[in-house]
């Protein structure tokens, strides 16, 4: 018999889990997802005469450009887009919380960075699943991704190949601009694990969660982000 899940509690978690995961998966240094490659490039750069510049400030930084372009795309705004960006920031928050206890520790072993980057990307895929589960605004890039999908009459898995690729052209673009050709930083090996994995991962995740649990609504708010 499934048990009932709170969707606001789903969440919470989900995003505890998404800073986490991406935190594990920086630290690791085998190159982070296509859609956070962006934020960490432009993180890596400004920090350097901007100390305060961090991973999670470059999030929810490039988020309020990515919310800019689909009020665009969209043609009007939505008031329930702003938790999007509500979302971000707290995502970043936590991100940059997480970052700080895991600089306590040394990354020089490959044994630590492989299980770090499998741990992180099972809890990032864990953690959209979860996401996918609840009426709450999502972060500003799926939201971006849902809404082009509908203003086009185009799939929503199209939709976001064409962003995860673009997503992907544009950390190359910058990474060569700000650092030159070699190295590529924040894309490796890691990013094309994450790319080949993310969608069968996420997928199966939600799957099981979807026998397990009823998601459901704890608070009267439903009606507020559609």
């Amino acid at each position: 018999m499934k048990k009932n899940f709170l969707c606001e509690i789903s969440y919470i978690l989900g995003l505890v889990l998404l800073a986490i995961g991406t935190a594990l998966m920086t630290k690791a240094n085998f190159g982070v997802s296509m859609i956070v490659a962006p934020a960490y490039i432009l993180h890596l750069k400004v920090s350097e005469f901007l100390p305060w510049f961090s991973f999670g400030v470059a999030e929810y930084a490039i988020q309020a450009l990515l919310l800019v372009a689909t009020v665009a795309v969209v043609g009007k705004f939505k008031w329930y887009y702003l938790f999007s960006f509500v979302t971000a920031i707290l995502y970043g928050l936590a991100l940059d919380g997480v970052i700080v206890v895991l600089d306590l520790v040394v990354w020089e072993h490959l044994a630590l960075r492989i299980g770090a980057f499998a741990v992180g990307l099972l809890l990032c895929t864990t953690a959209i699943a979860l996401l996918i589960n609840t009426y709450l605004a999502p972060e500003v890039y799926e939201l971006f991704v849902k809404e082009l999908s509908a203003k086009r009459g185009v799939s929503f898995g199209r939709v976001k190949i064409v962003y995860d690729v673009t997503s992907l052209l544009v950390a190359v673009a910058m990474t060569v601009v700000f650092f030159g050709w070699w190295p590529l930083h924040g894309i490796g090996i890691g990013t094309v694990v994450t790319a080949i994995l993310n969608g069968w991962l996420i997928a199966g995740i939600s799957k099981w969660l979807n026998k397990k649990f009823n998601f459901v609504d704890g608070l009267p708010l439903r009606k507020y982000f559609s």
